[in-house]
C-alpha cells in the first residue's frame, strides 16, 4: 500500500506541473495537440531549417503537433487550414488524427515495406527537412534503452542520407547519457554541421535533447 501512495504522490505532483506548465497552456490556447510543438519551433526559429516550398517527413509524428508547426510554417499566412505551400509526409506505429494537409501513413519504420511506402509517397523527390520525435518505450534500463535509441536515430540518419538534399536538415531527439557522444560522432560523420540543441520548451528535469544536422557530406565510394 506504502508504494500505491508514493506512485499517488509522483503522479499528482507531475499532473500539476503539466497542468500549470506554460507550455501547455499555451499549446491549448494556439490549437497545438502537445507542448512538443515549442520545441520544433524554437529550434527551426534559431536555424531557419523550414521554409514554405519545402518537403518535410515527420517521423514519428503522432500526435501530430511536430506536423502542425510544420503545417503553419509551409502556410502563407501561419494559418492552421488553407493555402499550403510545401509537402509534409508524416509517419508513426500509432495512429494519428488527421491534420489538414498532412499525409499520414500508420506503420512502423523500421519495416522495409512500411519505408517502401514512404519512399513512394515521396515520388521520388528529395526532402528539404527530416524531423524526428521518435523514441522507445523506455525499460529504465540505461543499457537497453540507450541501445533502443541509438537505432532510431541511426535509423533516421539512414534515411536523411537517402532522401535528404544535399543542403537538407535532420532533427533527432536524443537523450544525455550511455551513447550520447557516439550519436554526435555518427551525426559529425554525416552532415557538415552539427548542433545540440536543449529547447526552453523542454523540460529541465529531462535528459532530452536534440541533435540537428545541416547538410549532408558526399557519400564516400568503396573503390572497386
Amino acid at each position: 500500500m506504502k508504494v500505491q501512495t508514493k506512485s499517488k504522490k509522483v503522479n499528482k505532483a507531475w499532473l500539476n506541473d503539466h497542468v500549470n506548465d506554460p507550455y501547455v497552456k499555451l499549446a491549448k490556447k494556439e490549437g497545438y495537440r502537445a507542448r512538443a510543438a515549442y520545441k520544433l519551433k524554437e529550434i527551426d526559429e534559431q536555424l531557419g531549417l523550414i521554409t514554405p516550398g519545402d518537403m518535410v517527413v515527420d517521423l514519428g509524428s503522432a500526435p501530430g503537433a511536430w506536423s502542425q508547426y510544420v503545417r503553419r510554417r509551409l502556410s502563407p499566412q501561419g494559418a492552421a487550414v488553407g493555402e499550403l505551400n510545401g509537402t509534409i509526409l508524416a509517419l508513426d506505429i500509432l495512429p494519428m488524427e488527421p491534420v489538414e494537409g498532412v499525409t499520414f501513413l500508420q506503420g512502423d519504420f523500421r519495416e522495409p515495406e512500411v519505408l517502401a511506402q514512404l519512399e513512394q509517397a515521396m515520388a521520388g523527390r528529395k526532402a528539404d527537412a527530416v524531423v524526428s520525435d521518435m523514441a522507445p518505450n523506455l525499460s529504465g534500463i540505461e543499457s537497453v534503452d540507450a541501445t533502443r535509441i541509438a537505432h532510431l536515430v541511426e535509423l533516421a540518419i539512414e534515411f536523411s542520407v537517402a532522401h535528404l538534399k544535399p543542403e537538407g536538415a535532420l532533427v533527432t531527439k536524443v537523450f544525455h547519457g550511455s551513447g550520447y557522444s557516439q550519436l554526435v560522432k555518427l551525426f559529425k560523420e554525416h552532415f557538415r554541421v552539427v548542433k545540440p540543441l536543449k529547447p526552453k520548451a523542454s523540460r529541465d528535469k529531462s535528459s532530452e535533447t536534440f541533435l540537428v544536422g545541416i547538410g549532408l557530406k558526399p557519400t564516400k565510394i568503396a573503390p572497386a
